[in-house]
């Protein structure tokens, strides 16, 4: 299995080999590649996407023939602020992987996971701090469970950037970058700040860097202290200048982001009173990993949330049910002919659980509000293409079906999405009922790639004429996205599509 990081400042692959449950590192690849450097008002320079796309199809060659369920690739801050999807489409085909954009809370859990399962002691709260190429995370945990997580827009190329773009090192400077770093630390400085921390512990490049520089010093044996940093920031400030810095241990590839690195790793543990960190090895391309094998052996993060965002709702647990498991028997007849893989299925049935969420807020509207709630809410486990397609089904469960939430989509799941919205529609209208009362002895064909058919047994439609009524309203809704939708008795009289 292998795990993808696309970093704003270094992209990083690593291949390992899971056997009897202990997960074995084979192979790591990784490349500074600076991509926020080349992102200007939400589109990279030709010689960013150079880099990127050279780089990746490097790590194409490594990823030929693993299978697809056994890949991740995910992209952090540059690729969040990426306005322009073409970068996205090159990258995907230079991988021959699809490419998942996450959030900096999902981010941030995934470094946390990958850190403490490198760290020997997972006793008592854990403060894990990761410096990135354009934003910081900060997650508290127990174990291997974060409790807390904060996703900063401060990073490493950003704030060298910003403070150090001509090369010069003063202490003013490194006085300005710090008060920076302290401003985006006021709202969550409180959360993190405490002295009973069983352990603390940075998981990235510049917390990395800093340690072999401190070592090399001689000032610290193990990780990086706060009196450690200070030397090497007097070091720096006596260079004056980048290129006449000359630090044992500090690679001549990192050197152009290094000060805004340090700037903000001395100002966080002076705010949070941290005298020291220890160096964790694993971090996220391993919180990947690791997420992986809770996928593959039913322990999946993505439903933990659906049935927490189902708690925190309200959700009518049992209509719920209803719903979820007629959805999943129509995608069941049909979704080897439509080609709908195992996401697609996963997808569906996350969407049936939660697509009543945007009731406890107002029933006018409802799912407006739910795909609302799904599109901008913190989902752990899921990435950001995931959100927008739960956010999509539960959006149009019902009433007209939008085309700004399903152009929200990637092409490449528009015509998947929507005939998951679909069944979704129809397993809710075939519970409007909400009761218990077993539905009849259903068929779903498909004819095309634009009409579809339900099959009922003779005589109920003719005794439920309710759902007659919603199943003509269907066909006007249905028929606006360009689907031709009949239903008819198996062998009784076709009603056609309005």
């Amino acid at each position: 299995m292998a795990a993808v990081d696309l970093g704003s400042n270094s992209f990083h692959m690593v291949v390992a080999r899971l056997q009897q449950g202990q997960l074995t590192i084979i192979d790591r690849l990784r490349e500074m590649v600076r991509l926020a450097a080349g992102l200007k008002k939400g589109r990279l320079d030709d010689s960013s996407q150079a880099r990127g796309l050279d780089c990746l199809a490097r790590f194409g060659q490594r990823l030929a023939g693993l299978p697809p369920q056994n890949v991740r690739v995910v992209g952090t801050n540059t690729l969040r602020r990426l306005r322009d999807g073409d970068f996205l489409a090159a990258a995907e085909a230079a991988l021959g992987h699809q490419v998942e954009v996450i959030s900096g809370f999902e981010e941030a859990r995934l470094i946390y996971l990958g850190a403490s399962h490198s760290l020997p002691n997972t006793d008592g709260p854990t403060l894990i701090v990761d410096i990135g190429g354009g934003s910081t995370e900060l997650i508290a945990g127990q174990g291997y469970l974060p409790e807390r997580m904060e996703s900063l827009f401060i990073g490493c190329v950003g704030m060298s950037q910003r403070f150090f773009a001509d090369g010069k090192l003063r202490a003013k400077r490194f006085e300005k970058a710090r008060l920076a770093v302290r401003l985006e630390l006021r709202s969550c400085k409180s959360a993190f700040r405490r002295k009973d921390w069983g352990q603390t512990a940075g998981s990235s490049g510049t917390i990395r860097t800093a340690a072999r520089i401190a070592e090399a010093l001689g000032l610290s044996d193990a990780g990086i202290s706060m009196a450690a940093l200070d030397t090497i920031i007097q070091r720096m400030v006596e260079a004056r200048r980048i290129d006449c810095l000359e630090l044992p241990g500090l690679p001549a590839e990192r050197l152009p982001v290094f000060p805004g690195g340090i700037a903000i790793l001395a100002e966080i543990m002076a705010t949070l009173r941290l005298e020291r960190l220890q160096v964790a090895e694993g971090s996220l391309r391993e919180g990947l990993l690791y997420d992986m094998i809770g996928r593959l052996s039913e322990e999946d993060p993505r439903d933990r949330t659906v049935r927490a965002l189902a708690d925190r709702y309200h959700v009518d647990d049992q209509q719920a049910r209803r719903v979820a498991e007629t959805a999943a028997a129509l995608f069941a007849g049909v979704h080897k002919q439509l080609g709908l893989l195992e996401d697609s299925r996963q997808a569906l049935g996350w969407a049936a659980n939660l697509h009543e969420i945007g009731l406890d807020i107002a029933h006018v509207k409802y799912h407006q509000h739910g795909a609302y709630l799904l599109l901008n809410g913190d989902l752990p486990g899921f990435s950001r293409h995931e959100q927008q397609l739960l956010a999509a089904l539960v959006g149009n469960h019902r009433r007209k079906v939008a085309d700004a939430t399903m152009s929200r989509l990637p092409s490449r799941m528009r015509a998947p999405a929507l005939w998951l919205v679909v069944l979704l529609r129809l397993a809710v209208l075939l519970h409007r009922s909400r009761t218990e009362l077993p539905l009849p002895k259903l068929k779903l064909v498909i004819k095309g790639s634009h009409r579809v058919g339900l099959l009922f047994p003779v005589g109920w439609l003719e005794e439920n004429p309710l759902t007659v009524a919603d199943l003509e309203l269907e066909q006007h809704h249905l028929a606006d996205v360009g689907i031709s939708f009949t239903f008819m008795s198996k062998r009784g009289r076709k009603r056609k599509s309005a």
